[in-house]
């Protein structure tokens, strides 16, 4: 099986401009791919996390990645998928993001001589004069098929600014100019932006006469993909001190029993024969996926200790102990009255409920232990010394943290 076969049974190939042609390249390890990453925060999240391993498992083929780092492209904001306009960045603000981004990738792709390349479209994108771009590159667009792509819908609905409707055109000349200098000749990226890669390639083949390609990396199932990257209303960075590698680790603990063995074949480097063994599991197993999609991925992005303290700690929850390296809050002598305190208290303090009646509704309705105690009383208190040893709190099945007294 070459690679591309192994792509195409991970799931990972939605569409391409052509097949044949694109199979040849990659199993011969002959593909410069780009694929681009807009400097929008300055960490990258878990929903980079799919791109970052078709990198890395293209590049393990022979093959030569280019991570485009946008830093002209996050000056206007990519429209896909987006109700709203994105926030505008100051270039200090791009230019920071950028630096975090690099140092991230180089986790996962080998940047040595000869071998992956980081290149920053700010490079030529702010250097353009603005007339003869349209001269050169307008003409190449009909605005009647840019207004029905797939990627201007939603801000269409709401309104699309004209500074938005440029990004198609942006990353079309990202590919234009990659080909002329860099010999890239083919661009990934996700089914969001198939419209704004197709710019590209005829934009290529318009202006210069010659072939590249496309290929879109499929997303997950709706229940998992959409929400690729986010939990609760917050990013899951790939970054420790913005999302810990506990946190990380329960994220993909915690998948839809429908999603995980579609996590596993897209997102670990776990053979196939044994994945293809793995979705025969059912019933209990299902957890054991999940145990061991969360402890690849955390070992990718945090490394293998990191990993196993993860896997500890979130074993010794599950299993109603209070040891590893748990998320623990401290509690000082000012966070207590009389001597204790009361699990309303303990419940907000944690962040486990955003305020005291929030944390009374989730008491009352059963969903809050203390130890593995099911805590019914809402004037349940906790007195100082069971305080210093340290009490897990657990709001539902998947919210857990410790309070200990200092």
């Amino acid at each position: 099986m070459g690679i591309y076969e192994e792509l195409v049974e991970r799931g990972l190939i939605a569409q391409v401009t052509n097949e044949e042609e694109i199979r040849k390249m990659i199993n011969n390890g002959k593909a410069v791919f780009y694929i681009g990453f807009d400097c929008t925060a300055d960490s990258l999240t878990a929903g980079h996390f799919m791109a970052l391993t078709l990198m890395k498992r293209l590049q393990m083929a022979g093959n030569r990645p280019i991570a485009l780092i946008g830093g002209g492209t996050t000056m206007i904001g990519d429209p896909s998928g987006r109700t709203d306009m994105r926030k505008m960045l100051t270039r200090e603000d791009i230019e920071h993001n950028a630096e975090c981004f690099k140092r991230q990738m180089e986790r996962f792709i080998d940047f040595g001589d000869g071998k992956a390349m980081m290149i920053n479209n700010a490079d030529w994108l702010l250097e353009l004069n603005y007339v003869d771009l349209l001269r050169e590159v307008g003409a190449c667009f009909s605005v009647n098929n840019m207004l029905r792509a797939e990627c201007y819908k939603q801000r269409m609905e709401k309104g699309l600014s004209f500074l938005e409707f440029n990004y198609m055109i942006m990353q079309s000349y990202d590919f234009y100019y990659l080909f002329q200098h860099y010999d890239c000749n083919m661009q990934f990226g996700g089914d969001d932006q198939w419209s704004n890669m197709l710019g590209g390639t005829e934009l290529i083949r318009r202006k210069l006469g010659k072939d590249a390609h496309a290929m879109t990396i499929t997303l997950l199932t709706d229940s998992q993909g959409k929400k690729m990257g986010k939990t609760a209303g917050n990013a899951v960075w790939l970054d420790p001190n913005k999302t810990s590698p506990y946190d990380f680790y329960q994220y993909w603990r915690n998948v839809d029993d429908a999603d995980v063995m579609k996590c596993i074949r897209m997102l670990t480097f776990l053979p196939m024969e044994q994945i293809r063994e793995m979705e025969s599991w059912g019933g209990e197993k299902i957890n054991r996926a999940k145990e061991i999609l969360a402890f690849e991925l955390t070992s990718m992005v945090h490394g293998e200790e990191e990993a196993k303290k993860a896997e500890a700690s979130a074993r010794a929850l599950f299993g109603g102990g209070a040891g590893g390296d748990i998320p623990t809050t401290e509690l000082g002598g000012e966070d207590l009255t009389d001597g204790g305190a009361d699990i309303l208290t303990l419940l907000v303090k944690a962040g486990l409920c955003a305020s005291k009646s929030d944390a009374r509704r989730n008491v009352q309705q059963g969903g809050v232990t203390a130890n593995d105690e099911k805590i019914t009383d809402i004037a349940r208190s906790f007195g100082a010394d069971e305080l210093k040893a340290g009490v897990v709190l657990r709001r539902g099945k998947k919210n857990y943290q410790k309070v200990i007294l200092k």
